[in-house]
């Protein structure tokens, strides 16, 4: 009788292998501590006037420097430790400018044969190394003024479709104020309100018979702010799964913080760029029928508003919105048929009507697209460094409606298809509640995590090495074989989680290690019933066929046991549990197919092909 395999299935193995090898490799490879340096106005690439005053105050600082790299219109220094990392950063931050975006980064050394074939090194979690940490507060001030706004237009619109006439609506030291036309109308006044704005608290001043003073409830304020800071930790989440961070931590931090662990980021740059921005869309008509140049003389008409576009030239729109980015679906970068940037605008159903109705009744009248973002930078005023934020407002695209649209339609006027992409995942994670700033930054690197990267790489060393002192002693030549598998195991899994682009946590070095008993552990089951059947008499390669086909069934259901607690731990569990759940299941798949597959193509190598009369087990 003799045990062997045929020639595809060696191959697929052997090819399993050394493809498992290949992208595992580069976790071999250190990161280097690195300063990134882009421009902060979206789409603008460095000009080598820049790249050499950024690279002159690097070399002047005498940090010792390993690379000065500039692609895609960014700086990359790589530095040789953390605190140089810091010092760097320090510096440039001075020295640059609010301009420019200086940002802590991680940067890969794998070699280049290895990235071109798409071989990445998994991610290492924050307690290890590698990774950033924000520290974000929620403006709650612009939050409740963002409510107000609401309620304003809101206000306005309500009296309009009621036919209430009124000399004006606006906000004024916490509250909306609506002077009518004629005090009569109060009563009608009273009806709207109670019909469509019951939480408003409602004041009647001494004086003034035709006004009215509303007043957000401190209820609902509080509720505002609740909210306000809920909304933003759902859309960052939506944005750092846009990111593709494996394993993000965002957590509110007090009643107006919020804190996010990316780990492994590795644009760090794009990363706070995209976390920090609050960005979205409205769509106004162009008002064409007043003289712009009394608007800037600081005379706007009633109903209009003063925006400049982005080359300074000052235009009118209408105040009323058509559709604001709270009612988009989906937004995705293209380009137009002149192969210029644009983003596809995918509306809601309120906002596609709302669309639809201005369109009908407006073709052949310009429209503008009014891109909205809050910035925030530090000031010195009086000697001390004070925050400035700015709601900076401009219109990106001016064109004429040609046919009426609703539901999908498209947004072009952006300068490059990096804005072009940026603002398509801003739109399609969702548009921040209220502003934020990131009051805190910075990387966790060998410093903090040595002690445990240490920790977890000794216990896996010792666990390793004893299994294989026992299987060596206990199973001789099988269990050298065992052995092999067993680090083809370990090889396996880390490849699969550099593939996935996974984070490597503590608890995922404890699957690993959990993973290394698993696989022996089919082993010990085949070796044990090879022995049994020799001691019953069968011939060494009958022994080998029977041990194997035997052991199966039961290496199976312990394996699908171990699996379906692995699966509940993934869907139930959260952070640290899902992702030891993952490496676990990754682990207990590969064991598998290296205890059993693996094993038996090297001991049909050795043993299938001859006579032999005595086993080394």
């Amino acid at each position: 009788m003799h045990n062997s395999y045929p020639l595809w299935k060696n191959v697929l193995i052997l090819l399993v292998f050394l493809v498992s090898i290949i992208y595992a490799l580069p976790n071999l490879y250190n990161e280097d501590p690195s300063v990134q340096v882009v421009s902060s106005h979206a789409g603008t690439a460095l000009t080598p006037t820049q790249v050499s005053t950024i690279e002159k105050l690097v070399k002047d600082s005498n940090t010792p420097t390993k690379a000065f790299e500039v692609a895609d219109g960014r700086v990359l220094a790589r530095l040789g430790s953390n605190d140089d990392q810091l010092k760097i950063a320090d510096l440039l931050r001075e020295k640059m400018g609010n301009d420019y975006t200086v940002s802590l980064n991680l940067a890969p050394t794998t070699p280049g044969w290895l990235r071109a074939l798409g071989a990445k090194a998994m991610y290492l979690g924050l307690d290890l190394r590698g990774g950033v940490h924000f520290l974000l507060e929620v403006d709650m001030d612009a939050a409740v003024k963002q409510a107000e706004e609401r309620y304003n237009d809101d206000l306005r619109l309500a009296l309009r479709e009621a036919n209430l006439r009124y000399q004006s609506v606006a906000k004024d030291n916490g509250f909306i104020k609506i002077k009518l036309k004629e005090a009569a109308d109060k009563p009608n006044l009273f009806k709207v309100l109670d019909k469509n704005f019951r939480t408003l608290e409602v004041t009647e001043p001494d004086g003034t018979p035709d006004e009215v003073w509303l007043k957000i409830g401190e209820r609902e304020l509080k509720d505002t702010r609740k909210n306000a800071v809920a909304q933003n930790m759902t859309t960052l989440r939506n944005r750092v799964n846009e990111l593709g961070v494996a394993e993000p931590v965002i957590q509110q931090q007090g009643e107006n913080r919020i804190m996010v662990q990316l780990p492994g980021i590795q644009d760090t740059g794009r990363a706070k760029d995209i976390l920090g921005t609050t960005a979205t869309l409205e769509y106004r008509l162009v008002d064409v029928e007043h003289d712009v140049q009394k608007a800037v003389e600081g005379h706007p008409p009633v109903g209009s508003r003063l925006y400049y576009e982005k080359d300074g030239r000052p235009i009118l729109l209408n105040r009323q919105v058509i559709v604001t980015g709270d009612q988009i679906l989906d937004a995705s970068s293209s380009v137009d048929e002149d192969s210029r940037p644009a983003v596809v605008i995918n509306l809601n159903g309120a906002g596609a009507a709302k669309m639809g109705k201005m369109t009908q009744a407006n073709v052949g009248k310009p429209m503008a697209v009014v891109f909205i973002e809050y910035k925030s930078e530090n000031r010195i005023v009086n000697g001390e460094k004070v925050r400035h934020k700015e709601k900076v407002e401009k219109v990106i695209s001016v064109a004429t409606i040609q046919g009426v649209f609703s539901k999908r339609f498209q947004t072009t006027g952006l300068d490059s298809p990096q804005e072009a992409r940026n603002l398509s995942l801003l739109l399609r994670a969702g548009a921040l509640a209220a502003p934020v700033d990131i009051v805190e930054e910075r990387t966790v690197g060998p410093s903090l995590g040595q002690d445990n990267i240490d920790k977890g790489f000794l216990s896996f060393i010792v666990g390793f090495v004893l299994v294989v002192l026992f299987m060596a002693g206990y199973y001789r030549l099988f269990g050298m074989i065992a052995n092999l598998a067993l680090a083809f195991n370990v090889v396996i899994v880390v490849a699969i989680l550099s593939l996935l682009q996974a984070t490597l946590t503590l608890p995922g070095i404890a699957g690993i290690i959990l993973t290394v008993g698993m696989s022996v552990d089919a082993n010990v089951l085949i070796f044990e019933r090879i022995k049994e059947e020799i001691r019953n008499g069968n011939s060494p390669q009958a022994s080998i066929f029977i041990g194997y086909e035997k052991a199966f069934a039961t290496i199976l259901d312990s394996h699908v046991t171990n699996l379906v607690v692995a699966i509940v731990l993934f869907v139930f569990g959260t952070g640290s549990v899902k992702g030891f759940a993952v490496t676990l299941i990754i682990g207990i798949l590969s064991s598998m197919f290296t205890a059993i597959t693996g094993t038996r193509m090297v001991i049909n190598r050795i043993y299938g092909d001859r006579r032999v009369d005595k086993l080394s087990i």
